[in-house]
């Protein structure tokens, strides 16, 4: 890996950091700072303009296996240890997060390619799943059940699962590894992660600080590599009690069938495809700005992305125009320069996806309002887009949409758009912009899906069970639910006969 480095020439921006200690290319296992076998390492590049960032350790499945090890012989102790001194920790946690939030936003930037502003608040987000987690770790109270025989005192318990692996992507790359590994450690776990590939530094700064932190030696532990041999060692291992995975449903099925032979607990956040209706008693400008949030956040790379837009028919026009300007006038460019909304996508596969998509929509009869092609910004830029008139059976309204485009589609009645936004595989979340109380109500419960937002775009945080429906995933994450995933129940029944 030394040699790597030596021929490479960094991002000029990585001079910006204020704590360079938190830039790590090396993997973290047992408390110790890891290089991959035989020095295997990869590289990770700023999707902007495709400078070095770092080149990361490789480890393979062995190392998986010992960092398993690591947690599993960490567990006992970190299960043990009082509710207030895991809290201590946690806490401390949180403090250095929030310390470090400039370093920590710019790291994501540079190897997520999100405008700078948005990591920012990536970075208070994901600090806030540790803060609501130190304090919720100290309430996983026994309760007591009424006991139905006589001479019998009957008490459920809560107890930490054992060892979780936490498999991460790259749109969140922090935020998705606090939800999961803040929950799994306040339960009384110990971690193995996982982080994408595309966007491992962020993990691995939020080790370093973990590690300053005062978490103990196997009790968090970043492996960095190929995810097919890394999440597969991890999904065989029967030391491995519970995987927490967020990503497509496609990779969550395989996930779900690898660990089908050790019967891990399973907890997915999968795919979505969240439809937004707007009422024609909406207020358009107010609907307009809430479509333009619920689509164009992290460039349309985003779970919770409003990836289908019906509209009532009276306000079609009035909406559209709105819209179209917003649209038309957000900035496009690389997420260190000023006033940036519109990064680039991910990588070359996400562009040609979106390529596909519109291209199908058009070919059914969709009209392109704005938009439509690459951005002069740069290969994996992609100008935003409305396409409008977009028939049912277009590409775009059935598939998920990781990009910067909006499908905009008329409807004439109630009854009829919850029957579309419902026909689909996907549950997560869905949008409703209406001015009537009553209809606020009756689309929360028609809708299938596992939140609903009324009138509003950011549902989400550490009090929330965030989670979908159907093949958008199992269990949930954040709120009591989350921690509770990383417990088993224990029943007592305590003979209390003189």
């Amino acid at each position: 890996m030394t040699a790597l480095f030596a021929r490479t020439v960094f991002h000029d921006a990585l001079a910006r950091l204020s704590d360079p200690h938190l830039l790590r290319g090396l993997a973290y296992v047992g408390g110790r700072w890891v290089a991959g076998r035989d020095g295997a390492s990869f590289k990770v590049t700023d999707p902007a303009s495709f400078a070095t960032l770092a080149w990361v350790a490789a480890l393979d499945a062995g190392q998986t296996a010992d960092a398993i090890s690591a947690a599993s012989a960490a567990f006992p102790c970190w299960r043990d240890r009082l509710p207030q001194e895991s809290t201590r920790i946690l806490r401390e946690w949180h403090r250095l997060i929030l310390d470090a939030r400039e370093d920590l936003a710019l790291i994501m930037t540079l190897e997520q390619g999100k405008p700078l502003t948005e990591s920012r608040g990536e970075i208070d987000y994901a600090a806030s799943f540790v803060e609501w987690y130190a304090e919720e770790g100290k309430r996983l109270n026994a309760e007591s059940v009424t006991s139905h025989l006589p001479g019998a005192e009957m008490i459920v318990r809560r107890e930490a699962l054992g060892v979780v692996g936490i498999v991460t992507p790259w749109n969140f790359p922090s935020a998705m590894i606090t939800r999961k590994a803040a929950a799994a450690l306040a339960a009384g776990c110990t971690v193995v992660a996982h982080p994408s590939s595309e966007t491992p530094l962020s993990a691995l700064a939020l080790a370093e600080l973990g590690e300053r932190a005062g978490l103990p030696a196997g009790v968090f532990n970043v492996v960095t590599g190929d995810a097919a041999t890394i999440v597969g060692r991890m999904s065989a291992d029967s030391r491995v009690r519970a995987m927490s995975f967020t990503g497509s449903t496609e990779i969550g099925r395989l996930i779900a069938g690898q660990c089908a032979p050790t019967m891990k607990r399973l907890v997915m956040e999968l795919g979505g495809h969240a439809p937004l209706i707007v009422f024609a008693d909406a207020d358009i400008d107010k609907a307009a700005d809430i479509a333009v949030a619920a689509k164009f956040a992290t460039s349309g790379q985003d779970c919770l992305a409003a990836n289908r837009i019906y509209v009532e028919r009276p306000a079609l026009a009035a909406f559209t125009e709105a819209f179209k300007a917003r649209i038309a006038a957000l900035k496009v460019g690389a997420g260190l320069e000023a006033g940036v909304e519109i990064g680039p996508l991910m990588h070359e596969r996400a562009v040609a996806k979106v390529e596909e998509q519109v291209a199908d929509a058009l070919k059914r009869g969709a009209t392109l309002a704005t938009g439509g092609r690459r951005h002069k910004a740069g290969p994996l830029f992609y100008e935003p887009t409305l396409l409008t008139d977009v028939p049912d059976d277009a590409l775009i309204m059935r598939e998920e949409t990781f990009g910067p485009v909006a499908a905009v589609t008329a409807f004439d009645g109630e009854a009829e758009v919850v029957a579309r936004a419902n026909d689909t595989e996907y549950g997560l979340v869905a949008y409703v912009v209406t001015g009537n109380g009553a209809r606020q109500m009756r689309l929360a419960r028609a809708l299938e899906y596992g939140m609903v937002a009324v009138n509003r775009v950011k549902i989400t945080g550490g009090p929330v069970p965030f989670g979908g429906w159907k093949q958008s995933g199992l269990g949930r994450e954040g709120s009591r639910h989350g921690l509770e995933a990383f417990t088993e129940l224990k029943y007592l029944c305590i003979d209390t006969a003189a």
